[in-house]
């Protein structure tokens, strides 16, 4: 899908980006006189949202998936919810020959038990493209985390640990709790085992109950979760990229099983190795869009700021996981 009248705006954005980051690329010491060199992520962007998208957005990035390559996605709650469907991602699984990859829920709901689920992800028909494998179906395993603020560990699918390689591959939409979901969600609640999502929705306080009484340390949970991921893929031998696909963006979450019509036409499909740089930058697009007769994006601001959703990049970013400074670099123009 291509959004021509959308370019304009994406290129201001990365004229804007690129003079503001240019000036920090040089800090200058004034010790020593020695000049350190800053490293901006890139961002890659297309409007073209399709199966040939997804494979180019996934080139552009230049790190060959190698190894058992999982591939992580939200299966959806529902055939009514907004997950990325098998036609669109069809052609990326199997150039890579990705598994998916999912966890069990932990609220309830199709995919509750691995039984269920199972017979949800055949509904979808997503065993039609790839092996599905629910991670969590056999157990767990705790891997560590670098920011002990509110949890210890994170408590993830045991079968992360037969994997060499993951594609995180997103569906960027609003959530009821957490404001938005991207790449970050789908990295720590989506990554997590049942037990696991209780952990980070709790910030550290249980795993066998659902408490949701600390917005801000479920979201800095969250963030630590998500490098705790990113961390164990960046061991010797492992690595992991990040894209986000910006379409049907309801406020509502794809584990909501009837979600609010998308008031926000489709945007495009962004990738990076930073995590935290691409979430951010799909914001920013959210929060920099210019309205227009059936194309608001004032319902996806408001659930985010209602939820605080923002400061999970910004938390992020402190802890060490990435950047929110990032340079865009639109791919259709080389078309």
């Amino acid at each position: 899908m291509k959004r021509t009248g959308f370019l304009p705006f994406l290129l201001t954005l990365s004229v804007l980006l690129t003079a503001s980051t240019c000036k920090e690329q040089q800090n200058t010491n004034q010790d020593n006189n020695q000049t350190t060199d800053v490293v901006v992520p890139s961002v890659y962007f297309t409007s073209d949202i399709s199966a040939k998208g997804l494979v180019s957005i996934y080139e552009a990035l230049g790190v060959p998936a190698s190894g058992r390559v999982a591939v992580k996605i939200s299966t959806g709650e529902s055939a009514k919810s907004n997950h990325l469907r098998p036609e669109l991602i069809k052609d990326l699984v199997q150039k890579v020959n990705g598994n998916l990859v999912e966890c069990n829920t932990a609220y309830g709901g199709s995919r509750s038990t691995t039984a269920n689920h199972l017979k949800v992800i055949e509904e979808r028909g997503y065993n039609d493209i790839a092996t599905v494998d629910i991670m969590d179906a056999e157990g767990t395993m705790d891997i560590p985390v670098t920011d002990t603020k509110w949890i210890k560990y994170d408590r993830v699918g045991s079968h992360l640990q037969n994997y060499d390689f993951m594609i995180n591959l997103a569906h960027f939409k609003g959530h009821a709790m957490g404001g938005f979901g991207g790449v970050l969600k789908n990295q720590s609640i989506g990554v997590a085992s049942s037990a696991g999502k209780l952990y980070i929705h709790s910030a550290g306080r249980s795993t066998t109950q659902w408490i949701s009484d600390n917005q801000d340390g479920f979201l800095e949970s969250m963030a630590a979760a998500a490098q705790a991921v990113h961390n164990y893929f960046k061991q010797e031998g492992k690595n992991i990229i990040y894209i986000n696909v910006m379409n049907n963006m309801s406020v509502d979450c794809d584990c909501d099983g009837s979600p609010a019509a998308p008031r926000l036409k489709d945007i495009g499909i962004l990738a990076s190795t930073d995590p935290v740089a691409l979430d951010q930058a799909c914001l920013d697009l959210v929060f920099n869009h210019t309205d227009a007769s059936g194309d608001d994006s004032k319902p996806l601001q408001e659930r985010i700021n209602r939820q605080h959703g923002t400061h999970i990049t910004e938390y992020a970013e402190q802890i060490g996981l990435g950047t929110r400074k990032y340079n865009i670099i639109n791919i259709d123009s080389n078309e």
